[in-house]
Parts: structure tokens; C-alpha cells; sequence
């Protein structure tokens, strides 16, 4: 059964996240952003109440490789560790969201997100495979994580890709839009470290095979066929933490790409230094 989905925060940074969504007008969002950030709101609300806890799904190398509990790939990106991971990565989302759906149209967004979760969530057991036989150490399989943010970091590549220019602000520090993403890589797991490293560079790594390799053909694909229509021109544009797993994992956030205001994103950066737990990465 679902356990403690009331107490992970006072309350306060959620009413913050409403907020932000009333700024950026709930009519001006696309029907599966919305609904995206509706339902993990209501998940970590318990509103939403499924038969498992956020430690019973957290993502592993050693869950999906050695246990094939295949359910994790999707469970865990939409669990959060307290209500500061959730802030954090559902505002990022909802910037990348609201201007991502308006390019692709809402079905073919839909499409991108699950093959994205899908896709980062097998990056990650990957790497973590990767990881442990290079260095010969298995705990980097039983690391365990939850959160959003690896999709989200997949995301982040496809805006700064299509928004075409040349600097990108990195906590207020101009720098090559190619470099962006990378940059705030390195940022994040040196001022979180309970970030999951592993997490964010799956994200980054779809991301590119999207731009750069085979998945736009995929989604295309799926598009097309579900649409009855040919594939969309989406190239053409404009703009987890990590633990142990166990039976019982400990769990900590990955906090998500950061939102284009540099003040806001130290802000959320501290927060999440100064409340994540110390033992669960998170995404």
C-alpha cells in the first residue's frame, strides 16, 4: 500500500507550484502538460492512491536487469521524494511542456513523453550496467532513483536545440547554447549531491538521439499512424535522486534542468541542497 504520501512537506512549496501555474495561465497550457502535472500532483498528494510506495518503484540497474521488475521504467519518473523535488520539477516541465506541445501538437507530444520515460529509464540501467563493470563496483546498480527530471533533461536538449541561439544562461552565465545542457550537468551534481548523475546524463543522451540519431523517426512513426496522418516536420523550429535498492529503498530527487530565471533557479537548487534526504538520489 501507498505509505507517508502526506507527509513530505508542510505544504507551502506546493501552494507555490499553483501559484506558478496560475502565472503561466492553465489556458495557455496544452491538454498533456496539464494533465502531466496534474497527475503527479495528485499522485504525491495521495489523491491518487496506488498500491505501492516511492521506495517500492525507485529505478535501479539491478531492478530492471537482474529483477526485470519492468514496471519501474515508468513508475518511477512520476514519484517524488518531498514537495521541493516536485516544485522543482514541475515548473521546469511546464516551461519545456508548454512550448514543446505547441510545436508538435498534443498527440504527438504525449507520444514523445512515454517513449522519452521509456527510453532515459533504459539509459539508466544501462549506464549503471556501464558503470559498475568499468569500475568493478556493483553499487552502482543497486544505486536507486525517482523523479521526472531525467525526461525533463531529454527536453532541455530538444528547446535549446530549437530555440536556434547562441548563448544559453547557465545560472546568469552566458555560455554556448551547445555546451548549456553539459554545463548545468557538471552544476547540479556539484551543488546536489544527491542528484543523480547517472539519471541526468540519460536524459541528455536521449535528448541527442532524438536531434541527432533514430527516435524522431520512431515518434514520427507512431505519430503518423495514430494521427493517420505523415509524420510532422519537428526538426523545423523556433523554443532522480539516487540510493541503495533494497526491498525497502531510501530515496532521493533529481532535480530538473533549471528554468531560464538564474535567481529562481539558485533558489531551487539551495532548497533541494538543504532539504533532500541524504541517503536517495532523485531525478
Amino acid at each position: 500500500m501507498s505509505r507517508n504520501r502526506h507527509d513530505r512537506g508542510g505544504g507551502f512549496f506546493l501552494l507555490l507550484l499553483l501559484g506558478r501555474l496560475q502565472d503561466h495561465g492553465l489556458r495557455d497550457m496544452g491538454y498533456v502538460t496539464l494533465a502531466t502535472i496534474a497527475g503527479q500532483i495528485l499522485l504525491f498528494m495521495g489523491i491518487i492512491n496506488p498500491p505501492w510506495s516511492a521506495g517500492d518503484v525507485c529505478l535501479s540497474g539491478e531492478a530492471i536487469l537482474r529483477y526485470k521488475d519492468y514496471s519501474r521504467l515508468f513508475l518511477s519518473a512520476v514519484e517524488h521524494v518531498d514537495e521541493i523535488h516536485l516544485y522543482h520539477n514541475m515548473v521546469s516541465f511546464l516551461l519545456k511542456g508548454k512550448t514543446l506541445e505547441r510545436k508538435y501538437g498534443s498527440v504527438k507530444f504525449f507520444i514523445l513523453l512515454v517513449l522519452f520515460t521509456l527510453a532515459t529509464s533504459l539509459t539508466y540501467a544501462g549506464l549503471a550496467l556501464a558503470a559498475s563493470r568499468h569500475y568493478d563496483d556493483y553499487s552502482y546498480m543497486k544505486q536507486c532513483a525517482i523523479g521526472f527530471s531525467s525526461v525533463i533533461f531529454a527536453l532541455k536538449v530538444l528547446t535549446t536545440y530549437y530555440e536556434r541561439s547562441p548563448y544559453s544562461s547557465v545560472f546568469g552565465v552566458a555560455i554556448p547554447s551547445k555546451y548549456a545542457v553539459w554545463a548545468e550537468l557538471v552544476i547540479i551534481h556539484i551543488l546536489v549531491p544527491n542528484a543523480s548523475f547517472i539519471g541526468h546524463l540519460a536524459g541528455i543522451l536521449v535528448g541527442l538521439a532524438y536531434i541527432y540519431g533514430p527516435l524522431s523517426d520512431v515518434v514520427d512513426a507512431i505519430s503518423g499512424t495514430l494521427t493517420s496522418r505523415g509524420p510532422s516536420y519537428g526538426r523545423r523550429s523556433y523554443t532522480y535522486s539516487h540510493g541503495t535498492a533494497r526491498v525497502s529503498a531510501e530515496i532521493h530527487p533529481i532535480p530538473s534542468p533549471l528554468p531560464p530565471d538564474s535567481q529562481h533557479s539558485l533558489f531551487l537548487s539551495f532548497s533541494i541542497f538543504l532539504h533532500s534526504p541524504p541517503f536517495f538520489p532523485s531525478l
